[in-house]
This record gives C-alpha cells, sequence and structure tokens, in this order.
C-alpha cells in the first residue's frame, strides 16, 4: 500500500512532463501578449495532466467519475483556456473551444443514452471538459481524442473478454481510456491527422 502514493505520484509527475513539453512546443515567443498567452495555456494543460490521475484511478476502482473535480473543470478550463486565446486574440480557437465542449458532450450524451450500461453520465460530463482542451487545440485534435478514446476502450474491452475477466453484460470503466485519448489528441492529433490526409493524397 505504501508504493501506491509513489506509483500516483509518479503518474502526475509524467504527465506533468508531457504537459510542459506540449505547451513548450506550442510555446509563442515575441511580444508580450503571445508569452503571457502560453504561460496560461500551459497553466491549463498542467491542470489536466493533475486531474487525469484522480479520474482514472476512481472510475477504475468504484466506476464512477466524480462531479467534485469534473463539474469544476469546466470553470477552471474554460477560464484558462479562454484567457489564453483572448490574450492572443485567437479568436477562432475561442470559438471552438466551447464547440468542441459541446460536440463531445452531446455525442457521449447519445451514446449513453443509446447504451446506458457501456456508458454513465459521469462519463458524459468528462466528455464535455475533454472537448473544452481539445477544441482549443483545433478540429484534428478533437476527432483524433474522441476516435482514440472509443478505439482504446473497445480494444481493452477486447482483451478482457479474451482473457475471459470480463463479460458481455460486465461493467467496464471508459473515463481512463477518454483521458488517455484526450491526451493522444492533444500531442499527436495534428500529425496523425496530417498523416491520414496524406496516405489518401489529400494533405494540404
Amino acid at each position: 500500500m505504501a508504493r501506491r502514493p509513489l506509483a500516483q505520484l509518479g503518474v502526475v509527475l509524467g504527465l506533468a512532463a508531457v504537459a510542459v513539453w506540449f505547451a513548450l512546443a506550442r510555446w509563442q515567443s515575441g511580444d508580450a501578449a503571445h508569452l503571457a498567452a502560453s504561460i496560461v495555456e500551459l497553466a491549463a494543460f498542467l491542470y489536466l495532466a493533475v486531474i487525469t490521475v484522480p479520474l482514472a484511478l476512481i472510475d477504475l476502482e468504484v466506476h464512477r467519475v466524480p462531479n467534485r473535480i469534473v463539474l469544476p473543470s469546466y470553470l477552471v478550463g474554460g477560464a484558462l483556456l479562454g484567457g489564453a486565446s483572448a490574450i492572443a486574440c485567437d479568436w477562432a480557437a475561442l470559438v471552438i473551444m466551447p464547440a468542441g465542449g459541446a460536440a463531445l458532450f452531446v455525442v457521449f450524451f447519445a451514446v449513453a443514452v443509446g447504451s446506458p450500461r457501456g456508458m454513465g453520465f459521469g462519463d458524459v460530463k468528462l466528455a464535455g471538459v475533454l472537448g473544452l482542451f481539445l477544441g482549443h487545440l483545433g478540429v484534428p485534435q478533437l476527432i483524433v481524442g474522441a476516435f482514440a478514446a472509443f478505439l482504446l476502450g473497445g480494444l481493452f474491452a477486447i482483451a478482457l473478454l479474451v482473457a475471459r475477466r470480463a463479460g458481455r453484460a460486465s461493467a467496464i470503466p471508459f473515463g481512463p481510456w477518454m483521458l488517455a485519448g484526450a491526451w493522444a489528441g492533444i500531442t499527436a492529433g495534428a500529425p496523425l491527422t496530417d498523416a491520414y490526409l496524406a496516405l489518401f493524397g489529400l494533405a494540404v
């Protein structure tokens, strides 16, 4: 049991390192406005990194995504991401961010209604938060993040079925795979989309 907090700390630090790497890759040097926008954006993704671990662990243990973490994240994420876009005068991101949150909320809501055993409304609320972060980055990141969640979750479910550790009626937590998919979209959404388009000769 004593090793568990150390493992959690290690995961948090790892995700924080990813967030820092990502933010530095997007770092906008130049005038004070772009520098300030980069700092605020870094704070937003560090926040997402920090809440990723408890959300994933809680969902794995009790099959629940707690409102006490998810709901404040709408305010924190929206304020930080919206602030970064406004400071940088990136009005497109300011529009796509809430649109992305709404889009993922609606998609996951439809899935939850159609398959209540496969997805809970905690996942739906989490989808809205992740949509804000992915939408802030752009449509490619939003699409890859959503697709990766279903891909990873589906592969995990298949693995459990093959290993006979779950049945068709078993409840499988989806939150961890939503979070993993979101990070895949955040860090690799743009290059994956470019590679996919290039594969079919559609690269711009």
